[in-house]
């Protein structure tokens, strides 16, 4: 996409602004609060399939060999690689020699973007060792070292705590509309998930045939066993194929960050975007994570401010229901994305999306998309049967839609990712927690 011929007016901000609304209608501004029921309250069988996926994820998580879970004061819960400390490359001198006098065997291994490791020999209490360092009191004139855990990250659809269920069998899509193929032309959107369906091309000819370059190492593994699909197996299928809705004319580029229950870390999400071509103006984050003490990560933070200025990151706020920040969607410069039901026709906020200032902008978050072939098999439930098609509730996907409703503009208003984006925020927030409406 062209760049800005120079530093952008207000008048001219203004002007685009309009172009923004037009295209993408904002709600009316209301005066709600959180509400404390889902709009359309699902009923005892919904609630009951959403709490067998919840539980099968739990299980998951506490049999994961390289999972830790920490709860701390106020359930303020995280996820951590065991056995490793991340620290600035200026503090790894003296956090080692600091861990060695307390009697831990602790080795230096390989970094990632910009930030060292540390690897212990032993099961370690990492959230114990972090809170220890980060305590100035333990540094005497001078200041604390920057540490913390290798985080886990999540495919938001799941995450610890929310109501989300898993995705429901949905008839195929109509195919797009023929007068809305230049939509995001020559745009491509980086999508680093759980990657895509081998078959996704070629079962769904009219949504992503010939919108993505198949390669090997983007191949979503879905399957368990036969035919029977992990929890998040076809997550990032889901996805892609909710920015093509959006704008059927961008391309994407899919990259494997999240294994097929949707599980991954700070170093394969950095991975997944260095292997972005570099034609990605637009990079879809449809997965996050909370942090020790709510810190913003560093190397995420890192690696996000490498990137171009005119690239634009698009992240879900996160499916847990609460103010806290999720990570990488609460890191400056980054556009988070909340969820919204709807009511007799009426967004209102979805009672299971995260919120709060940190938040850009909020699209409806229950959406029919690509899908996989596969069945889905929950303790207690009957079995779910999937043809290429089904629908899916989760900031994931009002993420997906925004991506490619930022692409559509920058493509009919001849900007950059980044400028396209600072004008479909200017507009007035539909709501202080929620930012504005994308539509």
């Amino acid at each position: 996409m062209p760049g800005l011929p120079g530093p952008v007016s207000r008048r001219r901000l203004m002007g685009w602004s309009a172009l923004a609304a037009a295209l993408l209608p904002l709600g009316p501004a209301t005066g709600w609060s959180h509400p404390t029921g889902r709009a359309g309250t699902p009923g005892p069988a919904d609630r009951s399939l959403d709490q067998s996926y919840q539980r099968a994820f739990r299980e998951i998580l506490a049999a994961h060999p390289a999972v830790r879970r920490y709860t701390a004061a106020a359930g303020k819960e995280f996820l951590y690689r065991p056995r490793q400390l991340l620290v600035a490359p200026a503090d790894v001198e003296r956090v080692t020699a600091r861990l060695r006098a307390d009697g831990h065997q602790v080795t230096e291994d390989d970094g990632f973007a910009q930030v060292g490791r540390l690897r212990f020999d032993r099961e370690t209490d990492i959230p114990a060792v972090v809170d220890q360092l980060r305590d100035p009191r333990q540094w005497p004139g001078g200041r604390a070292p920057q540490v913390q855990p290798h985080h886990v990250l999540l495919g938001f659809g799941n995450i610890m705590g929310n109501p989300g269920g898993p995705p429901r069998v949905a008839a195929a899509l109509p195919p797009p509309d023929p007068t809305r193929l230049g939509e995001g032309a020559d745009v491509t959107v980086g999508v680093c998930d759980t990657g895509i369906w081998r078959l996704a091309g070629d079962v769904h000819p009219d949504w992503l045939g010939g919108s993505y370059l198949p390669e090997p190492d983007d191949e979503d593994p879905l399957y368990l066993g036969g035919t029977q699909l992990a929890l998040q197996g076809g997550h990032g299928t889901f996805v892609a194929g909710v920015v093509r809705q959006a704008a059927p004319g961008v391309r994407v580029d899919p990259e494997s960050a999240l294994d097929a229950n949707g599980i991954g870390d700070e170093e394969s999400l950095i991975a997944a975007i260095g292997r972005l071509g570099q034609q990605v103006s637009v990079i879809n984050l449809s997965l996050g994570y909370f942090t020790q003490h709510d810190q913003p990560p560093l190397p995420l933070a890192n690696a996000l401010a490498a990137l171009p200025k005119t690239t634009k990151v698009v992240a879900a706020a996160g499916n847990a229901g609460t103010s806290r920040p999720s990570w990488p969607a609460a890191l400056p410069g980054v556009l988070a994305v909340a969820a919204l039901d709807a009511t007799d026709g009426v967004p209102v906020p979805a009672d299971y999306s995260n919120y709060g200032s940190w938040v850009d902008a909020s699209a409806y978050g229950d959406r029919t998309s690509t899908y996989v072939d596969g069945e889905m098999v929950l303790p207690g439930q009957p079995v779910l049967h999937f043809d290429g098609f089904a629908a899916w509730a989760g900031t994931s996907f009002a993420t997906g839609h925004v991506s490619g409703r930022l692409a559509a503009l920058m493509t009919s208003a001849g900007l950059d990712a980044a400028a396209a984006a600072a004008v479909l925020t200017a507009g007035p927030a539909w709501h202080p927690d929620y930012g504005v409406l994308v539509g």
